[in-house]
């Protein structure tokens, strides 16, 4: 991979928090071209913040796709999930085999299928991304990069201080990765906020905290490998503990939306009869319990 930096032309669709701190950073880092295509930024609440951003950092907003098109060799769209289709066909009729485009939002493999499908008549060369920080690394954050556009927005964007690492040709990879890690990540954030909030109604929110810290300060893969082969043999006896906690979450006026949803996975592992497929004896691994799982569910 050459660490050479190569100027190029830089579209961005979107210049919210994640298109204007990539805008900033790399137009800081000395790249000459960055233009960017929000449908927002000359009409809704905040245009005025989006052509302020772009104005200091030196990043032209174009009005169209065609605009953004004619203005980019690589173009990277960070919209909302949510828009990353509707946003991909509007620019079928406008890319040409001279694009490379990459879509970075939050969404999830089949979305960013369904991206490259509305572009493959382009002939533009489709990828996906993922970003796994925050803008608070700023435009350094960590983003993850697969399909047939991932090495080359790779060789283009490091030399210019990004942190990007492909992780295969399978258009998808990227994205898989990120919002599957979502649901620990942010699952982790909404049962923190479930337990101290029926923690602080009890008076023991920094007691909990304390104790609870006490166990995840380890290595996180100790913990899966703790938790794991354990809950195969365990889990009807974790799921009747949680539901305890989702009683007490109750009692303390807050809706057990998470105890209750983690009882019912576990009830549910409870269900596959491992315990007793195994004579109540732990699988080795982590690995080697999720393997009996998956075993348990495939119909015979």
């Amino acid at each position: 991979m050459s660490a050479h930096k190569q100027q190029f032309r830089l579209g961005l669709v979107g210049y919210g928090e994640i298109g204007s701190t990539l805008g900033r950073g790399l137009r800081g880092a000395g790249l000459e071209q960055v233009a960017a295509y929000d449908k927002y930024a000359f009409d809704g609440p905040f245009a005025g913040l989006i052509q302020s951003r772009a104005q200091e950092a030196g990043v032209t907003l174009v009005r169209s796709n065609q605009e953004l098109a004619d203005a980019a060799d690589l173009i990277v769209s960070v919209t909302p999930g949510s828009l990353a289709l509707e946003s991909a066909a509007a620019f079928a009729g406008c890319l040409s085999e001279q694009h490379t485009f990459s879509d970075f939002a939050s969404a999830t493999p089949t979305i960013k299928r369904g991206v490259a499908e509305r572009l493959a008549g382009t002939g533009a060369c489709v990828g996906d991304g993922s970003i796994e920080g925050t803008p608070r690394n700023g435009y350094a954050m960590p983003i993850l990069v697969s399909g047939p556009s991932g090495e080359r927005v790779r060789d283009l964007l490091v030399p210019w201080g990004m942190k990007i690492d492909f992780v295969g040709d399978r258009l998808g990879t990227a994205s898989g990765i990120k919002i599957l890690r979502s649901v620990l990540i942010k699952g982790i954030e909404a049962l923190t906020d479930e337990m101290m909030l029926a923690a602080r109604h009890y008076g023991v929110d920094q007691a909990v905290l304390a104790s609870a810290c006490k166990t995840l300060a380890r290595p996180w893969m100790d913990t899966v490998e703790a938790l794991i082969p354990s809950g195969v043999i365990h889990a009807k006896r974790r799921s009747e503990e949680l539901e305890m906690s989702a009683e007490a979450v109750a009692d303390a006026g807050i809706d057990p939306v998470m105890a209750r949803a983690v009882a019912a996975r576990l009830r549910w592992k409870a269900g596959l009869g491992l315990k007793e497929k195994l004579n109540g004896i732990e699988p080795a691994t982590a690995e080697a319990a999720f393997d009996e799982v998956v075993r348990a569910m495939t119909p015979r």
